[in-house]
């Protein structure tokens, strides 16, 4: 089967795809700062790594995803403090509610998910290691940096020398104004304790202090990646100073190649301008609900546009969205039913006996660098022909088998959430906009303990035809057939 080929970042080549150990492809994922709701720029960069993975599972390679959870730096700290709740506390709160999130929209859980304060040591080690190489050195407070000038390649995979070095590769104004460093290139390692860290500290050889936010990707993507894995991906803004010091630090402690393969994945805009809260355009996974659309539909939309492009999001985007789902989902009813799951596509895969069919020219396209754009455009064109056949009942058995497995596996390789494929019930998708905006605005009235405005909401949708029924996990929405 072919491979998928990527862009890759530091070369600027086009590259394929496949596990150096000839057996798993081991990647690994910046995941969420966990100090509030990741909203849907965030999730842009997770859907597009889920992407990824799906597409190279499909094409019967086995992987290992490692994606982190980012536990201790100065914005969880800082929030956590104005909460008045612990950090772990804290963190714990936000990471539980990006996981629903995350399982909402259909993101495959990541192989491992370590958090950077269960690896202190790993971290410590990694300092050790750089300090005792020469790469590193202890500042007059106890913080320990990264000498840049250490590592003669700094800077290929931004291009650095192409542009002005800031201070701090990467600390804040006011990192760079309170800790000591011999260069204004050096990056820190380690911060020594500060009045503001308040309980949030660990012990080390150098003292109590925290690791630098740079190195705990490094030690968390070796230890259960290895010194030298696959891909490492992340959005365009973590190229500069994040992932170019994550390299410079892993490389210099190991002599090894850090990561084969660099992804990166481009911004998402909203109504043509840059997301801010100033701008009332920064939306959650909640907000999209609350307008009345569902996971599915911003999957769909955010997965549309091409991965290293900038793509312009509107409420009209998942209206269009919702359409296409809708017809997918009537072309499926129209081969028999229920889609082969993703596991068994996976093994098929495996084994060499998955094949596209009518659909080749859309996986196809998806190979050629993940390019959506091209193969949303293939898909429609194949469909036309075989919607209207399906219909008319003229397809042959064979046909609708081969069908049925090629949609198969570009529904799985997008992660599209149709009702049918996923097992949410056929009705879902006639559930109207403004029912669903209802039922959630009843639920987060109810989380709320406003039982006066959730009763209300109840009985409003009562007689609007529809009953909400409370489960474990959230609630179900049904029309009355009383």
């Amino acid at each position: 089967m072919k491979r998928l080929s990527l862009h890759d970042t530091l070369s600027r080549e086009r590259q394929e795809i496949f596990p150096s150990d000839g057996e798993v492809f081991r990647f690994y994922c910046c995941g969420p700062t966990v100090y509030g709701p990741a909203h849907i720029g965030n999730f842009r960069t997770f859907l597009v790594q889920d992407l990824l993975r799906r597409v190279v599972e499909l094409s019967g390679i086995q992987t290992c995803h490692v994606r982190n959870i980012t536990d201790v730096d100065d914005k969880t700290i800082r929030e956590s403090q104005a909460a008045g709740v612990s950090l772990a506390e804290f963190t714990a709160g936000w990471t539980a509610l990006f996981h629903e999130d995350a399982q909402a929209l259909n993101v495959l859980q990541p192989h491992v998910e370590p958090g950077a304060v269960h690896h202190i040591p790993e971290q410590v080690a990694l300092i050790e290691a750089l300090l005792a190489g020469g790469n590193a050195y202890r500042s007059d407070d106890g913080s320990v940096y990264f000498r840049v000038s250490s590592y003669a390649p700094y800077g290929r995979l931004s291009r650095l020398d192409r542009r002005e070095l800031k201070a701090g590769a990467g600390e804040s104004a006011n990192d760079a104004d309170e800790y000591d460093k011999d260069n204004v290139s050096d990056f820190v390692l380690w911060k020594t304790r500060k009045p503001a860290d308040g309980d949030n500290f660990w012990d080390s050889p150098w003292g109590e202090g925290r690791p630098g936010w740079h190195l705990e990707c490094s030690a968390m993507g070796m230890k259960y990646l290895g010194e030298s894995f696959d891909l490492h991906a992340g959005g365009v803004d973590l190229c500069f100073p994040h992932h170019e010091n994550e390299i410079a630090q892993s490389e210099a402690a190991t002599g090894k190649t850090f990561a084969r393969h660099w992804f990166h994945n481009e911004h998402l805009m909203v109504d043509g301008s840059k997301m801010s809260k100033s701008l009332g355009n920064l939306y959650t996974l909640a907000d999209i609900v609350e307008r009345g659309f569902g996971p599915g539909e911003l999957r769909y939309a955010l997965l549309a546009g091409a991965c290293r492009t900038k793509i312009n999001f509107s409420m009209a985007r998942l209206q269009e969205a919702r359409g296409n789902l809708e017809r997918l989902a009537a072309f499926i009813a129209n081969l028999g039913g229920a889609l082969q799951d993703y596991g068994e596509l996976c093994s098929l895969a495996a084994s060499g006996r998955l094949d596209a069919g009518p659909f080749l020219p859309v996986w196809e396209a998806l190979l050629e660098d993940l390019n959506t754009p091209a193969a949303l455009g293939q898909l429609f064109t194949a469909l036309k022909p075989l919607e209207k056949a399906a219909a008319a009942g003229a397809l042959k058995a064979d046909e609708m088998d081969a069908a049925r497995t090629g949609l198969a596996m570009i529904v799985h390789a997008f992660g599209w959430l149709i009702p049918e494929v996923a097992g949410a019930g056929g009705d879902s998708v006639d559930i109207p906009a403004d029912i669903t905006q209802m039922a959630e605005q009843r639920w987060r009235a109810k989380q709320d303990k406003n039982w006066e405005e959730a009763d209300r909401l109840r009985d409003e949708l009562a007689a609007s035809g529809w009953v909400i029924k409370d489960t474990s996990g959230g609630y179900e929405v049904e029309r009355n057939r009383a």
